[in-house]
């Protein structure tokens, strides 16, 4: 990393991030919240954002793009798809969502984040067009904060002349932003109950929202197996023509090794042969799906004209790395310290699966727990698939604007309906509940669990990368800042 990098300022950047966060609703601002509105609010919107985009000279069709969705996993895979492609030589735009601490983990150009102060100027010069195109179009209110990111994201691409782009849906997928790109590829990951106020009680709907991004015959790549979710995803790969291609454990792969430092798989071969072991950065069983999902798309886009040998797949595969997705801590602690965004029972389930094998502890011991959710989520089922592994419940709230944290006396109701009998801890404010946490698991020399959000991790994850320093390095992982310079014995300043 370049000095210069390093010492880049970042009060602009922090300017555009308000800027931009102008743009969000309060979580209590007044709204029909029925399904059907809620619905004709998405339509309207999509129409409106792809407007906006034709004003802008359509950036979103300037090169090719995989469109991921899911319930879970759908980060994971985006950043094996783009490993992959990066290591066989392409230059490839990375988007992903939410972001955990900072605005530049969304936008991405092989491995890179953007620049503070480029992504400023972006910022400055996408929402200036916006309220051009506002007044110009009789417009009463600037796009919205989603519409803003999907903007920004397409054009910031087609600006850094990407070759491929991968991009990230932010929730379901038929009404979500960044379903105006036509994909080369798509792929829908899991499907699990998740934001149910907006997408549907039933596993069935979820799946219609996520099987929205299916379009133009492109083919789609899934690890849906369940038959009600996949119905949808079949049904509408049908109507557009899409060649079909499903991943699923113990038919197109298997897990080999689940450890700390990722997971390690193995393809299986018509017929359940066994053939080639990949590995991958990303540690938990579930991510062997998530990087089979990612070599079977970029194989689809071979068709598009991106080969990518199988070298580059594992090199790309062994580098990729997502930040609070089963992240170890670098503590120097006999103690390991993990930051799961696990945010439904899906994502939890997975986590508590792989718990003990990527703690890789000689005698296990179960972990203290910061747990925090959003409001809205099935705080019941998430509580119960913790309850068994905890030694100690720390319960707090996630930090977001324009979303609800869910009470901790919700949680700690649920701990106690499960019979949690250790002890339990509420401490509203993240970091607070991090402090008590580390003191808790020092003293029964057990290890650490951050999970129940994204946001939660984000919240506490800057104990250990510097929320400044991600932005000034351009890396979720920064190299600790060089201390001052010592002042000179007399009192001066120091020579340069």
């Amino acid at each position: 990393m370049s000095p210069a990098s390093v010492e880049e300022p970042v009060a602009p950047y922090d300017a555009a991030v308000d800027r931009l966060n102008g743009l969000i609703q309060p979580a209590d601002a007044p709204r029909d919240r029925r399904a059907g509105a809620i619905r004709r609010r998405a339509v309207r919107r999509l129409e409106r954002l792809r407007r906006f985009l034709a004003y802008l000279g359509d950036p979103q069709d300037a090169y090719p793009v995989v469109h991921v969705a899911g319930t879970s996993g759908k980060g994971s895979t985006s950043a094996a798809i783009a490993g992959i492609l990066g290591a066989g030589g392409y230059r490839v735009g990375l988007h992903t969502s939410p972001y955990l601490q900072v605005a530049t983990e969304k936008l991405q150009l092989d491995g890179d984040l953007i620049a503070g102060g480029a992504f400023a100027e972006l910022v400055d010069d996408l929402l200036d067009a916006a309220a051009r195109w506002t007044r110009h179009e009789g417009e009463p209110d600037l796009p919205s904060y989603g519409d803003v990111w999907t903007a920004l994201t397409t054009s910031w691409f087609a600006r850094e002349r990407v070759e491929v782009a991968v991009i990230e849906v932010g929730a379901g997928g038929r009404f979500d932003p960044t379903n105006v790109v036509h994909p080369a590829v798509a792929v829908v990951t899991t499907i699990g109950l998740d934001h149910t106020a907006t997408l549907g009680e039933t596993i069935g709907e979820i799946a219609w929202h996520k099987a929205g991004i299916v379009k133009g015959g492109a083919p789609v790549v899934t690890g849906v197996s369940e038959a009600a979710a996949l119905a949808p995803i079949v049904a509408e790969a049908a109507a557009s023509g899409a060649p079909l291609v499903k991943v699923a454990q113990g038919r197109t792969f298997e897990v080999v090794e689940t450890l700390p430092g990722g997971t390690r798989w193995r393809e299986l071969t018509e017929g359940h042969g066994r053939g080639s072991i990949y590995e991958t950065g990303l540690a938990g069983g579930i991510q062997a799906l998530n990087a089979a999902l990612a070599v079977a798309t970029v194989r689809q886009m071979g068709n598009c004209g991106f080969a990518v040998g199988e070298s580059a797949a594992r090199e790309g595969l062994r580098q990729a790395r997502l930040p609070g997705r089963f992240e170890m801590m670098p503590e120097e602690n006999p103690n390991r310290i993990v930051l799961d965004g696990a945010h439904n029972p899906q994502k939890v389930a997975a986590l508590m699966a792989d718990l003990d094998g990527v703690l890789a502890q000689a005698a296990p011991v179960r972990p203290v727990v910061v747990l925090g959710a959003l409001d809205g989520k099935d705080l019941g089922a998430m509580v119960e698939l913790v309850l068994p592994f905890a030694a100690v419940l720390v319960l707090t709230v996630p930090r977001v604007l324009g979303k609800r944290g869910a009470d901790p006396a919700d949680l700690v109701a649920a701990a106690s309906r499960g019979g949690f009998s250790g002890r339990k801890f509420v401490a509203v404010e993240p970091v607070r509940a991090l402090d008590l946490a580390l003191d808790a698991a020092e003293k029964v020399g057990a290890p650490l669990l951050v999970t129940g959000s994204l946001y939660l991790v984000g919240n506490v994850r800057g104990r250990w990368y510097a929320d400044e320093q991600i932005v000034r390095q351009r890396t979720p992982w920064p190299m600790a800042a060089a201390p001052p310079p010592a002042p000179a014995p007399s009192g001066r300043a120091p020579e340069r």
